[in-house]
């Protein structure tokens, strides 16, 4: 080891800060874990409040919250994943077939644009859009002689709604990177493709899709690796502190946030957190052990 820091001691002086940050901010902080066995005093601090054991594990599961949010945090993200690279794929080949330049530029930034839109601007969009008093969608229906609907106060709307906000937040930044994967295919297998009488669906079909798959499992596996963490950013600011949507809505993320700010149970949140850090380990350990198995090639490790 010794030998080998002497021979490139300049690269592992690049890597030092990179090592560094990864050591205050992921190694460091790992000695609170010991708070989801403690009930929290914050008199006595870390090492001062009383032990608990796994009292903070068995009320989340005993009350029933850590299966509603492990329900709704990997529905979500499944949803997420499953739309999200499905329809990046169907928007990446129609945009790779289009021959216009100045169109497909267009298309493209358009597409793009509401990546960089932030969630706080997100939320005014909605609350504009589905506000109960002065919203667009009941202003419209009340023109139309239709009742106006209270949105807000209607947990089942807002999960196609934040699905929705999602795919179109991100659906231009996930076709880029298709997008990007089809230009590097070479254009002789389609060249060939042609000669041999296969049309623009066969082509689709037998070329581009078969050369994509590479690119999808490692951003599935990158996704499956997430699926235990929400998107916090989406769900604060389109929910908030509406208790009435927490059902259909609540995840692992938010509810540990609540319960760090409403309740200050520093214990039970940390208990929440570690729950969601582990089961997140488990499953892409165990996606890309199965990886490995079916196609080597294709695993992150």
């Amino acid at each position: 080891m010794l030998k080998e820091l002497n021979k490139n001691k300049i690269m592992f002086l690049m890597l030092l800060p990179t090592l560094i940050f990864f050591l205050i901010n992921s190694y460091f902080p790992m000695v609170g874990i010991y708070y989801a066995f403690t009930r929290y005093d914050f008199e006595g601090g870390l090492f001062g409040s009383p032990f608990v054991g796994l009292e903070n594990f068995k009320f989340l599961w005993q009350s029933g919250m850590l299966l509603k949010l492990t329900t709704n945090t990997v529905g979500y993200n499944l949803a997420f994943i499953i739309l999200g690279n499905g329809l990046a794929i169907f928007c990446a080949i129609m945009l790779s077939e289009v021959r216009g330049k100045l169109f497909k530029k267009i298309t493209q930034s358009v597409m793009f644009l509401p990546y960089f839109i932030s969630f706080v601007l997100l939320s005014v969009i909605a609350y504009n859009m589905f506000n109960y008093e002065s919203g667009f969608v009941n202003t419209v229906l009340k023109r139309f002689e239709a009742g106006p609907i209270d949105i807000y106060n209607t947990p089942w709307i807002w999960v196609f709604l934040i699905i929705i906000f999602y795919l179109w937040k991100n659906l231009g930044y996930s076709m880029v990177i298709y997008l990007a994967a089809i230009t590097g295919i070479s254009d002789e297998y389609y060249e060939a493709a042609r000669i041999d009488g296969a049309n623009i669906f066969q082509r689709i079909w037998y070329i581009t899709v078969p050369m994509l798959k590479p690119t999808f499992v490692i951003l599935l596996l990158f996704s499956l690796g997430s699926i235990m963490k929400g998107q916090f950013d989406l769900f604060y600011q389109l929910i908030g502190n509406n208790g009435v949507l927490y059902n259909a809505t609540d995840i692992i993320d938010t509810y540990v946030y609540r319960s760090l700010k409403v309740t200050f149970d520093i214990g039970m949140a940390t208990a929440a957190g570690l729950y969601q850090s582990l089961f997140g380990f488990i499953l892409i350990m165990t996606v890309n052990y199965i990886i490995r198995k079916v196609n080597e090639d294709y695993a992150l490790f």
